[in-house]
């Protein structure tokens, strides 16, 4: 059984950073790719970030790209998103994600087989 919590949210002001920290259990951890999706109230979930399994590949949701940088420390069982130039609209719930293996795409929450808690982040203005 595979068990993801995240951790380092809060609330930050408009233009500040924040960096959410995933710890994952089990020793097939660098196997798989892990993906950040947030969700807002009223919303539906959505993609933020992905990394494949070895960390060279990465992707970003149009509305963070440039903002957020997802990472990986394998030897740690740990992946991260560090979330710069905050917005209000980056408020939400954040989740990490086990991508299923041979899943064909990252962008869909039916791609990945667990999930953490959430972690809130909020932005004000």
């Amino acid at each position: 059984q595979v068990q993801l919590v995240e951790s380092g949210g809060g609330l930050v002001q408009a233009g500040g950073s924040l960096r959410l920290s995933c710890a994952a259990s089990g020793r097939t951890f660098s196997r798989y790719g892990m993906g950040w999706f947030r969700q807002a109230p009223g919303k539906e979930r959505e993609f933020v970030a992905g990394i494949n399994w070895s960390g060279d590949s990465t992707e970003y949701a149009d509305s963070v790209k440039g903002r957020f940088t997802i990472s990986r420390d394998n030897a740690k069982n740990t992946v991260h998103l560090q979330m710069n130039s905050l917005k209000p609209e980056d408020t939400a719930v954040y989740y990490c994600a086990r991508r299923r293996q041979y899943s064909s795409s990252q962008y869909y929450p039916t791609e990945y087989d667990y999930w953490g808690p959430g972690a809130q982040v909020t932005v004000s203005s």
